[in-house]
């Protein structure tokens, strides 16, 4: 290994040079970006970013790989490999190794009908000077589709499904006897059925036809197919739940901690239906507002394991499914409707089953004892979260922040100690705790991202006809600390235990350190409006930096894109028996119990909890890391159908303003262009690179900008601009802008 030398005479080349040997002499370890900085021991900031500058060339060689936690390892490449095949539209695909590392090149000639998604088995080409390296389809090992969703183009005796994502590079051909009832322009799902080697393109048949091109249901379907998610439920489930007794026998209540004298309520959205998590409320000891006062606060969530047992048919369609799917019209819901909208939901004036964390806390909102407890519940009153935040106002409780935005408040007419409004002394300790909570959580190093969400007002046809952003209210926060404070107590139930004695197994909701590297860049970023960021110390530490770094930039010009480099900086949560933490919530122990109408993480907690209370062993932690693996793939798929429906409403809302001319600021830099979005609206669209005619542009994604060879003008993040919509492309979900200025 070279000889490690003082920082002050470490070159480029040195650094080069002894990572290469650091790597070399070390092939079966991993390391993180602070173990390489402390190898080399690199303490400032310009020498980090040089060494970060190697590393991406050492990636860019191929010498090294890195994982997506950010870890780095040698690679050792052999004539023969796996990898995942992504198709690119341009036939430039490439194979993702399965250990990590570049991808390689595979053009069109040498994909052997591989698809998008695929599991490949590939092996290298010779490499010629001057050339990226290449590879060559021997096998699909695994296929990761089967079924494609398209628009049916039908002749006299064919047809075939025309498809506009990149999955495919050719159409699919459907022989006459497998078009059923597809039609020309109808939106349809088919299936490979066979795609011989001589054939240019894939045969299939068609198994559903979901409507006509450009109506609402046809195009919402066909995103859910579009990310292998089911669109509709299967006859049998929804016959197994029509079967399931809704009633309460008094035994059950027997069984259980009853709490249905005691105030209760829901706090939701004006549009749900699945009513999974409800508050209670009550005076333990002395008067109500006293500083001395006790109050017993339940956390009381839907006992959906109760109806929904192990292994049966409901169950089964709940794991394959794992949540429920939010798209911009509609709700594919994780249960049938019977046990969502009607068993389980905590109804108002109904008696329910549920399982409750139940806290006994002061008026500084510390918990001074707690327990778990099956229960039996009678909710008081469905609330809204507008009511309650114009409880909240009009009894001059509303944080300054919420009555800043733009809107109506209504006039003050009440207080904390002389209260107006149904329920309104209840609400307005909760929101006293709430605030607490949140105050608290802030101080350990919890970090805040509070962006405003673009929402839709859509018709009675499922057509957008306007646009409103969605910000995150003290009656939204207030909710959401109750059922973060149940989370993460009975997370440390199961997984906290004495020193020397092994935790049973539970689902965690985990969310990893920050990648170091895109700290590093944040830290530049962020210094170019003078702003300082540093990235060393504990990770409390530095999550209080970037709590301190997100207030300095509130308000300010650079705020919208300080936030999204800082965003990109942290890792994706996910669910895991093996417990590292929640770095964003900064807790060292954090669960999904709160919303098991909606996420199986949180059934599967319910069922182990029950099973620990009653003393049983620790579950198979193998089958439980599987579970949380499907889960957090589906979470992801769940997402990006819901981010998909909602560029799909963009693009047909814009569609009526083509021409029309609109500020914004640029969201986000790639290689092929920029990203605006609009400030009236927040839809987003996308200016091309060969549309900026005035320059040669080079990508800096070091700097998150676009750099004019000639001109040296810079398109960089947060830049406002002047745009015009161009082009409105809804088979593609596609909104083109031009500059104007």
């Amino acid at each position: 290994m070279a000889k490690k030398k003082s920082v002050r005479r470490l070159t480029k080349r040195d650094i080069y040079s002894f990572l290469i040997d650091f790597f070399e002499s070390q092939p079966g370890k991993s390391f993180t970006t602070k173990q390489v900085f402390a190898a080399l021991r690199l303490t400032t900031h310009a020498p980090k970013m040089v060494c970060l500058d190697v590393l991406d060339q050492l990636l860019l060689e191929d010498r090294i790989a890195r994982t997506d936690d950010g870890v780095y390892h040698f690679v050792v490449r052999t004539q023969t490999m796996e990898g995942i095949f992504r198709r690119r539209s341009n036939g430039r695909n490439v194979v993702e190794p399965l250990d990590g590392g570049k991808s390689i090149l595979v053009f069109e000639r040498n994909s052997h009908h591989a698809l998008d998604g695929d599991q490949v088995r590939v092996t290298l080409l010779a490499k010629r000077r001057s050339h990226a390296r290449e590879a060559m389809v021997t096998e699909v090992v695994k296929r990761a589709h089967d079924t494609f969703v398209g628009r049916l183009k039908v002749e006299k005796q064919y047809g075939f499904l025309i498809t506009e994502s990149r999955i495919l590079a050719q159409d699919i051909f459907i022989p006459k006897g497998a078009l059923g009832k597809g039609r020309t322009g109808d939106k349809a799902v088919v299936k490979i059925t066979e795609w011989p080697d001589d054939a240019k393109s894939p045969i299939g048949k068609v198994i559903d036809v979901l409507g006509k091109s450009g109506e609402n249901n046809a195009e919402m379907h066909s995103i859910l197919v579009e990310y292998g998610l089911p669109y509709k439920y299967p006859e049998r489930v929804e016959q197994a739940a029509n079967a399931i007794d809704p009633g309460i026998t008094p035994e059950e209540i027997a069984r259980r901690e009853d709490f249905r004298e005691v105030t209760t309520f829901t706090i939701d959205p004006r549009d749900a239906k699945d009513f999974d998590d409800a508050l209670s409320v009550r005076l333990v000891s002395e008067k109500w507002g006293d500083a001395k006062a006790v109050y017993e606060v339940g956390v009381h969530i839907a006992d959906v394991s109760h109806y929904v047992h192990e292994g049966d048919i409901i169950d089964k369609e709940a794991q394959r499914r794992a949540t429920s799917i939010y798209l911009v019209d509609r709700t594919i819901p994780m249960l049938p409707e019977r046990l969502c909208n009607f068993i389980c939901s905590l109804r108002p004036d109904e008696e329910k089953l549920t399982y409750s964390a139940v806290f006994c806390m002061n008026a500084k909102a510390e918990v001074l004892s707690w327990h778990l407890a099956h229960t039996v519940i009678k909710s008081n009153r469905r609330f809204a979260y507008e009511e309650v935040q114009e409880i909240l106002e009009q009894n001059g409780q509303a944080s300054p922040q919420d009555l800043a935005l733009p809107g109506e408040h209504p006039q003050v007419v009440g207080s904390a100690e002389q209260p107006v409004g149904e329920y309104a002394r209840e609400l307005i300790l909760l929101d006293a705790l709430a605030k607490q909570l949140r105050a608290n959580r802030f101080h350990k190093g919890s970090i805040g991202f509070d962006r405003p969400e673009i929402r839709f007002e859509i018709n009675e046809k499922g057509t957008p006809v306007g646009t409103y952003i969605k910000v995150a209210k003290d009656a939204n926060k207030l909710v959401e600390e109750f059922m973060l404070l149940a989370n993460r107590y009975v997370a440390e139930h199961v997984g906290r235990v004495p020193k020397g004695k092994k935790a049973k197994v539970l689902p965690y909701r985990i969310h990893d350190v920050p990648d170091q590297d895109k700290l590093e860049k944040l830290a530049a970023f962020a210094g170019k409006f003078g702003h300082r960021l540093r990235t060393d110390g504990s990770k409390t530490d530095v999550a209080k930096r970037l709590n301190k770094l997100l207030e300095d930039v509130h308000g300010r010009a650079e705020e919208k894109a300080v936030e999204m480099v800082a965003l990109r900086a942290m890792q994706k949560a996910r669910y895991s028996t093996h417990n590292i933490g929640h770095y964003g919530l900064m807790f060292p122990y954090y669960t999904h119990f709160t919303s098991p109408i909606r996420r199986y993480p949180d059934t599967m907690v319910h069922r182990l909890l029950t099973r620990y209370e009653a003393g049983g062993r620790s579950a198979s932690r193998e089958k439980y890391e599987d579970l949380c693996d499907h889960s957090s793939d589906m979470e992801i798929l769940a997402t990006q159908a819901e981010r998909a429906s909602i560029k799909y409403k963009q693009v047909e809302f814009m569609a009526a303003r083509v021409g029309q001319i609109f500020d914004g600021h640029i969201c986000g830099i790639t290689e092929f262009g920029f990203y605006v979005e609009l400030e009236e609206n927040g839809c987003e669209g996308f200016v091309s690179l060969r549309d900026l005619q005035d320059d040669y542009y080079e990508y800096d994604d070091r700097n998150f900008c676009l750099v004019g060879r000639r001109s040296n003008r810079h398109y960089s993040l947060g830049d406002k601009v002047r745009v015009s919509v161009a082009r409105a492309n809804l088979d593609r979900k596609q909104l083109d802008f031009q500059l104007t200025e």
